[in-house]
């Protein structure tokens, strides 16, 4: 049975790297990974104090809890250089890249981070690139960026971020296509598709929250960013297969190789025709579920 590739990150919980009241319940919240921000959260005027706020952020999160650390950083150019600075350090599992422009903007901040790496004594692509893709021209050439560096870990559309560069609102009907194009992208070259089929942006109504979510879990995705701790438990529950599911998934792979060993390459179960695919997808589900559980274990 295949081992998993990737880490469980189902929930990310941004938070702002210089709000104390927000990083001093950071750990407690239950999220797999925590996303430090740079970007969005902070103030033009504020992001040299957040810079410089960062190692003591990492080093505090790692102390009190087992969540991965995500710092997003900045575009432009100019401004990420100087998050990345600030960035690479030992404790930090990965880098949120904002408004990726394409692959050689990729290949150039993985430059740039390895040569930290060196400089600082981490082992070389410990850091890895979660890609967040924002406008309509780089979501054209997803394929590309998919596949522009080893770093590349995730995948994910801006909601927000291309609703606005499209003129348009960030409804499920509006993201469908260019997050199932992001989707097809991540699939294609082995990285983790990451969001939702809408916006993170309303967390009002938790039971259509975990409806979204469900339904992306569906669609392919694997995890999601929350801007609330109240969406952690649902990302957590949603991206996670059921008791039931995992039950079934278990009875599909016991059976399956009852039907191998009797010569049989296809069979039914529940009145449904059972055959590799089927088989292969509860094997991919029940790695997942040992990660999760694994995942839990340590969180004690």
């Amino acid at each position: 049975m295949p081992l998993p590739a990737h880490p469980v990150w189902r929930s990310g919980l941004f938070v702002p790297v210089n709000v104390e009241r927000f990083l001093a319940k950071a750990s407690s919240r239950g999220a797999d990974v925590i996303q430090l921000d740079l970007e969005d959260s902070i103030a033009p005027a504020d992001k040299a104090e957040a810079r410089k706020a960062l190692p003591a952020a990492v080093e505090r999160i790692r102390r009190e809890g087992v969540s991965d650390i995500l710092v997003r950083i900045n575009q432009p150019l100019e401004l990420a250089v100087r998050d990345l600075e600030a960035a690479v350090l030992p404790g930090v599992d990965g880098l949120m890249i904002t408004k990726a422009e394409g692959p050689d903007h990729l290949r150039l901040l993985d430059e740039l981070v390895s040569r930290l790496e060196a400089q600082r004594g981490i082992p070389d692509r410990t850091l890895r690139f979660m890609v967040l893709i924002e406008a309509p021209g780089p979501l054209a050439n997803a394929q590309e960026i998919a596949r522009a560096t080893p770093r590349n870990l995730g995948l994910s559309l801006g909601a927000e971020d291309y609703a606005t560069e499209m003129g348009g609102e960030p409804t499920a009907e509006t993201l469908l296509l260019p997050k199932q194009q992001v989707l097809q992208a991540a699939r294609t070259h082995g990285l983790m598709p990451m969001g939702t089929i809408g916006t993170v942006a309303d967390y009002s109504d938790l039971k259509e929250y975990e409806r979204i979510v469900r339904l992306s879990a569906s669609y392919g995705f694997v995890g999601a960013s929350a801007i609330h701790p109240a969406q952690v438990p649902v990302l957590n529950a949603g991206f996670s297969p059921s008791a039931e599911a995992v039950a079934r998934a278990e009875k599909i792979v016991t059976l399956d190789k009852e039907a191998a060993a009797a010569g049989r390459g296809s069979w039914s179960l529940d009145g449904k025709m059972i055959d590799i695919p089927i088989v292969q997808r509860a094997e991919a589900l029940l790695v997942r579920a040992r990660a999760i559980a694994e995942r839990a274990k340590r969180a004690g």
